[in-house]
């Protein structure tokens, strides 16, 4: 089950629909580079069906564990079960594709303090980073975040909303939500490229794709202005598994849908370290919250 040695390992969340899993299908489809893609979903058979419905050529190989976001637990088992059939490996690329749409109503998932929707967009994988950062680090990967416009819509442009915001049963509304989420995931990414200085940490956004079910949700549509199709969305997210013209700023790590760098002062929100450190806590802080054993 392991990787051959002319393989790319790319572990990925967020790969069962939509663009996580247009992006890998479209890597099979591809007849350069062969990837072992060790994918973490939560109706394992159901994905599996769709992955061998492909026909991808015998070069890629596609390895499938259960993965539920909403549980810290889950992400947990996920990691133990990722070693324990792979055993030493190396990671190319660490595929954070997974979103989340939630309106903050009703208690958090798993008697979380905060709604499904910051669970899944960030915490859960932010949580993963930790458990694997040792791998991370010595494989010298490259973290590829699927971001969002919409980062840029955090209430009132004040961080200090999110504190409200993102609790479980705030009343906030999905669109509120899914921003100041998706704010803390690239909060995230910036965490993770100081704490990881031998790793690439790229977010990336696929652009306006109004057919996902999470854009549908949203009231988005096709007739919009800049509207690309899944496909189109995922080769936008693509690049950022090979583009090489990193800028000489560190702090730009964002790479729009049409391949260019944001400039610092389009994500200046999300560039304070003190931010940035409050809303990514430590791996024995998340396990003592969540009432794990430590990993």
């Amino acid at each position: 089950m392991s990787a051959s040695q002319s393989q790319k390992l790319v572990l990925a969340t967020g790969a069962s629909s939509g663009l996580g899993f247009e992006s890998i299908k479209q890597l099979l489809e591809q007849s350069e580079q062969a990837y072992h893609f060790v994918l973490g979903v939560r109706s394992t058979e159901k994905v599996q069906a769709a992955y061998d419905e492909l026909k991808y050529d015998a070069k890629h190989t596609v390895t499938i564990f259960h993965l539920d976001l909403l549980s810290l637990e889950s992400v947990q088992l996920f990691t133990k079960q990722v070693f324990e059939k792979l055993g030493s490996f190396h990671i190319d690329i660490l595929y954070l594709a997974a979103g989340a749409l939630d309106k903050a109503e009703g208690p958090g998932p798993h008697g979380s303090q905060w709604c499904a929707g910051y669970v899944v967009n960030h915490l859960a994988q932010h949580y993963l980073v930790h458990l694997l950062q040792s791998e991370l680090r010595s494989s010298k990967s490259r973290v590829v975040v699927v971001s969002s416009g919409a980062i840029r819509n955090v209430r009132d442009q004040d961080p200090s909303t999110l504190d409200v915001d993102l609790k479980a049963n705030s009343g906030a509304g999905y669109s509120t939500v899914y921003s100041a989420s998706k704010f803390t995931q690239l909060l995230a990414a910036h965490y993770w490229r100081r704490q990881l200085p031998e790793c690439h940490i790229v977010a990336v956004s696929p652009g306006l794709i109004p057919s996902t079910g999470l854009a549908t949700s949203m009231g988005l549509s096709m007739n919009m202005p800049d509207a690309k199709t899944v496909p189109e969305g995922a080769q936008n997210l693509l690049r950022a598994f090979t583009v090489q013209d990193f800028p000489a700023d560190p702090q730009q790590i964002f790479l729009t849908s049409w391949g260019e760098w944001w400039s610092t002062d389009v994500i200046a929100l999300s560039l304070d370290p003190a931010l940035q450190d409050k809303w990514c806590p430590g791996k024995e802080e998340i396990e003592k919250q969540a009432g794990l054993s430590s990993y």
